[in-house]
C-alpha cells in the first residue's frame, strides 16, 4: 500500500464493503475532532496554564488535520502524507506537553498512521508514537503502570484493527477485480453470440438468395436464351434479348449479394488463400491438448496441385469447413507434431486431403462405441454426403490419420454456378 491510501475510501469502487470503509473513515474524523475539542474545552476552563496558547495550538492541530485530509484525497503525492503526519505529530507532542488531556489523541493517530502509510512504515510510526506518549505521560503523572501500559494496549488494539482493515480492503479489491472480469466476460460472450448470430443470418440469407432468386434468374436467362435461338421475328427477338440481358444484370447483382454474405474466410480470398490462412492459424505453439494435458506444437502446411478454378460457393464453403473440422480434431485430440493439407484440382473432381502424424485411432469407433468423441468426423461425413462426395478415413493407433474428401465436378455444375 502507498501513501495515497488515505484516499482509498473515496476511490474504491462501490461494493458491499464500501459502507464499512466509509464508516471507519468518518469515525476516525469524528474521534480526532471530539478529542481535540475536549482539550479546547478543558483549557478554556483554566485547568492548564496558558489556556489561550493551548486553544490556539489545538485549533492549529485540528486545522492541519482537516487540510491534510483534503489534500491527501484531492492531490495525492509522495510527499504530502509524510509531511502531514510529521506536522500532526509535532503539534500533538507540543500540545501534550502543555496539556495531558491531549495524550488521548494518540489513539486515533495510531489508526491514521496505519491507514495512510505502508505497513513497513506504519508500525514503526506507531511504536515511535507509543514511546513519545509514554514519555509525556511519565512527565505529567510519573512512571506508573497506567502511563506505560495504556499507550501500549491502545497501540496493540490499533494494530489489530488496522490489519483487519487491510484484510477487508484486499478482499474488496479482489472482489471488485472478479466482478470486473465477470462483467468483461459477459460482455465478450454477448458480443461473440451477436457475431455468431450475425454470421449465421448472413449464411442463411446467402443460401436463400442462392436457392431462390439466383436460381430463378438463371433459369429465366437460360429459357430466354433458348427462345432467342428459335425466334425469327426481329421485334420479338429484340424484346427477348432485352429481357435476357435484364435477367443477366439482376443475376449479377444477386451474385454480388451472395459474395457479400459469404462467410468471412472466403469473402476476400480464394479457397487456396483461405486454406493457407487456416493452416497458418492452426500452427500454434504451446497448445494444451485436451487428453494429454501437455504442450504440443502442430506444424500445418498446405499444398495445392493442379490449376485452381472457381468452384461453386457452397462447395468452397464445405471444403473450408471440412478443413477446419479436421484441423480441430488434429490439434485437440491427435497430439500431432505435423499435419498437411492437400487441395487437388483435377479435370472432373476436386479433392481435399488432411494427413497428420498423431496418435491415430480405430476407424470402426466412429460409428460404434465412441460416437460422442467422433462427432467432428460424423459432421464431416454428413457435409460430404450432402454434396454427393466421397469420404475416406484411414487411421491406426500410433500411425496417424488421413482424411480424403473428393467431390465430382462437371461442366454443367460449373456453368450453373457461374450463371448464379
Amino acid at each position: 500500500m502507498s501513501t495515497s491510501d488515505a484516499t482509498i475510501g473515496s476511490r474504491l469502487p462501490h461494493s458491499a464493503l464500501t459502507p464499512v470503509f466509509t464508516g471507519l473513515r468518518i469515525g476516525l474524523h469524528v474521534l480526532i475532532t471530539v478529542l481535540t475539542l475536549f482539550v479546547i474545552v478543558r483549557a478554556s476552563f483554566g485547568v492548564w496554564p496558558w489556556p489561550g496558547f493551548i486553544v490556539a495550538l489545538a485549533g492549529l492541530f485540528l486545522g492541519a488535520y482537516v487540510a491534510g485530509s483534503y489534500l491527501a484525497r484531492t492531490r495525492p503525492s509522495t510527499w504530502i502524507v509524510p509531511v502531514w503526519l510529521v506536522l500532526l505529530m509535532a503539534l500533538w507532542l507540543l500540545l501534550t506537553l502543555l496539556s495531558s488531556d491531549a495524550a488521548y489523541i494518540v489513539f486515533p493517530l495510531f489508526f491514521l498512521q496505519l491507514h495512510v502509510l505502508p505497513l513497513r512504515w506504519g508500525i514503526p510510526a506507531v511504536l515511535v508514537s507509543v514511546v513519545l506518549a509514554i514519555g509525556v505521560l511519565g512527565l505529567h503523572f510519573g512512571w506508573n503502570v497506567g502511563a506505560i501500559f495504556g499507550p501500549l494496549i491502545g497501540a496493540g488494539v490499533a494494530v489489530a484493527i488496522g490489519l483487519g482493515y487491510r484484510a477487508m480492503l484486499r478482499e474488496a479489491e479482489e472482489r471488485q477485480a472478479l466482478i470486473r472480469d465477470l462483467i468483461g466476460a459477459r460482455a465478450e460472450l454477448a458480443s461473440t453470440e451477436r457475431e455468431a448470430g450475425t454470421l449465421a443470418e448472413r449464411e442463411r440469407l446467402a443460401r436463400e438468395i442462392h436457392d431462390t432468386l439466383a436460381q430463378g434468374l438463371s433459369s429465366i436467362q437460360l429459357l430466354l436464351h433458348a427462345a432467342e435461338r428459335t425466334m425469327t421475328d426481329a421485334g420479338a427477338l429484340g424484346h427477348v434479348r432485352l429481357a435476357r440481358e435484364t435477367a443477366s444484370t439482376n443475376l449479377q447483382e444477386a451474385r454480388r449479394f451472395i459474395r457479400e454474405l459469404t462467410p468471412p474466410a472466403l469473402d476476400t480470398q480464394t479457397l487456396p488463400g483461405a486454406l493457407k490462412r487456416l493452416a497458418e492459424s492452426a500452427t500454434t505453439s504451446g497448445m494444451q491438448t485436451r487428453e494429454l494435458q501437455a504442450p504440443e506444437t502442430t506444424l500445418v502446411s498446405l499444398q495445392v496441385t493442379g490449376d485452381p478454378i472457381p468452384l461453386p460457393m457452397r462447395l468452397e464453403s464445405t471444403l473450408l469447413r471440412i478443413a477446419q473440422g479436421s484441423l480441430a480434431n488434429v490439434t485437440q485430440h491427435a497430439a500431432a507434431t505435423r499435419a498437411e493439407i492437400t487441395l487437388s484440382y483435377m479435370t472432373d473432381e476436386v479433392a481435399l486431403d488432411i494427413v497428420d502424424n498423431g496418435r491415430g485411432f480405430q476407424v470402426s469407433t466412429i460409428d460404434s462405441d465412441r460416437p460422442a468423441d467422433s462427432f467432428g468426423l460424423v459432421a464431416i461425413r454428413q457435409r460430404v454426403e450432402q454434396l454427393g462426395g466421397t469420404l475416406t478415413i484411414e487411421s491406426k493407433p500410433g500411425k496417424g490419420t488421413a482424411i480424403a474428401v473428393t467431390f465430382p465436378l462437371s461442366a454443367e455444375s460449373l456453368t450453373e454456378e457461374d450463371d448464379q
